[in-house]
């Protein structure tokens, strides 16, 4: 082989043997701006502290605001993931479209309902004014969930489309709404709270209304064609996952980096009250996901809906592959 066909052999050569990197990147749609104080910042710090990198999967992380704006743009090809609430890919499954869940990295996210300082009680929303990202969102139903567990008819109230928590938790310390469901870390994020309270908290909102919220899901082209991609995404999120719950102060290291302006002392305070809450195996299991299920469809957005089977939008292959690479979390972990 003379020198110029050598040169030739080696360039293809190397190009076939290119890594992974040179590879179109895995677009995750998130409907965050910046890492949530949650256990969902997974998806942001898996990308800041190279999870994802070491997995072999360049990622890039597409930003959208809420559920519908991220599940229009994964089915127009702009995304190959997308964290979406639970209810939101159960309406779309059921009307046709190929979409699947694959894990869940924050399946109880951590709310909150904070109310002006006058409100003591639940039962005194009564004829108030509730403050939701739109009619149907995870926080409307949610919530609705938690008030009515508390004895309060809901059908009473006023609900108020706002939009992201941020521009709730603003609505509300300007007195223009009288409650409203947010995070226990935008909460916390709020400089000045004066005149607002915390009126449910995040241990007896989870118990009224423990389903998984939300999922990272898949189309079928997806799932068929990058197969390799979404089995290396979801270990770097199980391995994060379970570097965090070993270690909180890793997450608070981590996001201290992310957010410089968020207090140590508040990531610290969150980072305990995550201590159960990492997705260590994944974060979900087919009784989850039914017992999910069965909430959804008893809600009265989904009265006119046609329930679906399991395998209609989970599948749980990509979680199994995982497991069997690195195994299932250690015996005794609460969380999964």
């Amino acid at each position: 082989m003379n020198k110029l066909s050598l040169s030739v052999f080696t360039t293809i050569a190397a190009l076939l043997l290119a890594p992974a990197a040179n590879a179109e990147p895995f677009r995750i749609i998130v409907t965050h701006l910046e890492p949530p104080l949650v256990p969902n910042s997974v998806l942001d710090l898996a990308l800041q502290e190279g999870y994802f990198e070491r997995a072999g999967v360049d990622v890039e992380l597409i930003r959208v605001q809420q559920t519908p704006s991220a599940l229009a743009a994964l089915r127009a090809g702009e995304g190959e993931m997308a964290n979406v609430s639970t209810d939101a890919l159960l309406q779309l499954v059921a009307q046709g479209v190929e979409l699947t869940a694959v894990s869940s990295p924050n399946r109880a996210l951590p709310f909150i309902i904070a109310a002006r300082d006058e409100i003591t009680e639940p039962v005194q929303l009564e004829g108030r004014v509730f403050g939701i990202g739109r009619v149907g969102s995870l926080d409307h139903s949610l919530s609705s969930k938690v008030l009515q567990n508390e004895g309060l008819d809901t059908g009473t109230m006023e609900f108020v489309s706002i939009g992201q928590p941020n521009v709730r938790a603003e609505a509300l310390l300007n007195g223009m709404i009288d409650a409203t469901t947010m995070s226990i870390g935008v909460f916390l994020s709020i400089p000045d709270k004066d005149g607002i309270h915390v009126l449910i908290d995040q241990d007896p909102y989870y118990r009224a209304a423990p389903v998984i919220s939300k999922v990272n899901a898949v189309t079928a082209e997806v799932l068929e064609t990058r197969r390799d991609d979404v089995v290396a995404v979801t270990r770097a999120l199980v391995e994060i996952s379970r570097d965090f719950a070993a270690d909180p102060q890793a997450w608070v290291n981590a996001m201290e980096k992310a957010l410089p302006h968020i207090a140590r002392e508040e990531l610290e305070f969150l980072a305990d009250s995550f201590v159960d809450s990492w997705t260590v195996d994944g974060g979900m299991t087919p009784e989850e996901l039914e017992f999910t299920a069965d909430w959804i469809y008893d809600t009265e957005d989904f009265a006119d809906v046609p329930a679906l089977d399991l395998d209609d939008w989970a599948d749980f292959s990509v979680l199994e592959d995982v497991m069997a690479e690195i195994g299932t979390a250690s015996a005794g972990s609460q969380a999964q």
